[in-house]
């Protein structure tokens, strides 16, 4: 329930795409926002305003002289004040050219100009065909959108109605919804660079063999999530799982702990460096090129080991290193097994959890170990977590 407490005005115009924003206005409504739905005439010619009002559980507007939408006659005022944003989706190149000229023929246009600029933000979500978006015209209404200040939600690339291929596909509902929370979260982190690691690592015994853990990665996705919103550009190295890629993140996939190290210094510089991921200790220093066959009478195979780089503490050894947080996923003595960490890493950070409690779970308990003391963040969410350590590295960066 991100958007608890939100009123957002949800724009349509006309275009096929208008059958995703019945979706997008349900998605809004579980997150916790009100919704306030305004159609242009096009926009009904793809889905009724008599459907709109029943998934949005208010009349929906439609025509700027409806003295019925607004107690005073003005529903292009009375509309936006109230509203925290005005999302337009689809909104179609027509519109596009008419808002960044600021020409207001119709209740969408007109609002879209009259409202407070200081505390109403208008996001748009493009959708048109490929020609139709690559058109210099579009392309300079859309760089004065942005100069103005208008937030462009997509397009996306791919299949289009039409039949062609390319960029001007609307953003689906979820990415819509992922990209509007994204816009209300604070930006403490705005203007830095941040890498993670998430997930496992798989270190290979023979072609089909493994020694890895029970890491799902959830809580490095959501961290990842979390400081994209919070403003970061994030890098997430990524063990394997198949967890989506959160939005705007940049992901690079890797398999072994040698292959996550190798990424890592890649990647850096970086502001802040975030180790989550479930690093194995050691690798198998005599990996079979074959699958080693079980035989009645055969010995058990004899697998010598050899240690992984340390990651976290190659990092945090580096003339100039980032603000480094270590993450200690322990299955007793969870504090003090994090402080004796903190110490050997030398970093400035440990975020402790229990593993049996943590491994695959929707949520988790925190405890934030540093020289100061300790942190409890008691049980919430995985995402909620991860805000809450997002606003807590950046309090650190910040007091640096």
């Amino acid at each position: 329930m991100e958007l608890t407490g939100k009123h957002l005005v949800v724009g349509m115009t006309g275009g096929i795409a208008a059958y995703k924003t019945c979706e997008l206005v349900r998605r809004l409504q579980d997150e916790g926002a009100t919704v306030q739905v305004v159609m242009t005439a096009a926009a009904q010619q793809f889905v009724t305003a008599t459907a709109m009002q029943a998934l949005s559980g208010r009349p929906v507007a439609t025509e700027q002289w409806d003295h019925a939408a607004a107690d005073n006659g003005m529903p292009h005022i009375a509309l936006t004040r109230a509203a925290d944003a005005i999302v337009v989706a689809p909104a179609t190149a027509h519109f596009i050219a008419r808002v960044a000229h600021g020409l207001a023929d119709d209740l969408l246009t007109t609002l879209a100009l009259a409202r407070n600029r200081s505390r109403t933000t208008l996001l748009i979500a493009p959708a048109m065909n490929v020609e139709m978006w690559e058109n210099p015209a579009t392309q300079r209404n859309v760089a004065q959108l942005r100069a103005d200040g208008v937030a462009l939600l997509g397009p996306a690339q791919g299949d289009q109605a039409c039949g062609e291929t390319g960029y001007g596909r609307m953003l689906e509902p979820g990415e819509l919804v992922e990209d509007i929370v994204a816009f209300f979260q604070p930006k403490p982190l705005a203007g830095k660079r941040l890498l993670l690691t998430a997930g496992p690592t798989f270190e290979p015994i023979d072609p089909v063999r493994g020694i890895t853990n029970l890491s799902s990665g959830k809580t490095g996705f959501a961290l990842a999530r979390a400081a994209r919103d919070a403003g970061a550009e994030v890098t997430l190295v990524a063990g394997p799982t198949s967890l989506a890629t959160p939005r705007g993140v940049k992901r690079v996939d890797v398999t072994t702990a040698s292959e996550m190290h190798d990424a890592v210094m890649r990647a850096l510089p970086v502001d802040v460096f975030v180790a989550v991921a479930a690093v194995a200790d050691w690798r198998v220093a005599n990996p079979s090129d074959r699958k080693i066959k079980k035989n009645a009478k055969a010995t058990p195979p004899t697998l010598r080991f050899e240690p992984n780089a340390d990651i976290l503490a190659t990092v945090a050894a580096l003339p100039t290193p980032p603000f480094c947080v270590g993450f200690a996923a322990e299955s007793e003595d969870v504090v003090e097994n994090a402080r004796r960490k903190l110490a050997s890493k030398k970093v400035p950070l440990v975020v402790a959890n229990r593993a049996q409690d943590a491994f695959g779970a929707d949520g988790a308990e925190l405890f934030l170990v540093e020289a100061a003391g300790v942190t409890p963040l008691p049980h919430a969410g995985k995402l909620a977590q991860a805000r809450r350590l997002v606003a807590e590295i950046a309090a650190r960066i910040a007091r640096r």
